[in-house]
């Protein structure tokens, strides 16, 4: 399993899936991180409404099945579930903590956050 999470500054969890700086990508195997690698994010907002590529940020992270981000609005998330990758909004600060919570099937969907 690959799993995206959308970050600023690689540490936290960034509040915005379409103005985030880039993703922290992980390969998840046998519940173990077997890879990780830092991808930017490629058609990101520039802070007005409607001005993100969504088509552009999911071919930068096609290869994942799960995103977590702390929010991120209705229209994104539509079309990564149209491109079957789960989004995940998070309550978590750290990406640390949200692979750590992941990995023991404790991380909690907030999709009522969802804008």
């Amino acid at each position: 399993m690959k799993v995206a999470i959308a970050t600023d500054d690689k540490v936290t969890i960034s509040h915005h899936f379409g103005r985030t700086l880039g993703f922290r990508v992980f390969e998840i195997k046998e519940n173990a991180i077997i890879r990780e690698e830092y991808r930017q994010n490629i058609g990101k907002s520039n802070g007005q409404c409607g001005s993100c590529d969504h088509s552009s940020m999911i071919n930068n992270i096609q290869d994942c099945n799960l995103v977590i981000c702390y929010g991120m609005g209705q229209g994104i998330y539509n079309d990564l579930v149209r491109h079957n990758i789960m989004a995940v909004i998070t309550e978590e600060q750290t990406v640390d903590d949200a692979i750590s919570c992941l990995m023991k099937d404790d991380l909690v969907n907030r999709l009522d956050k969802l804008h």
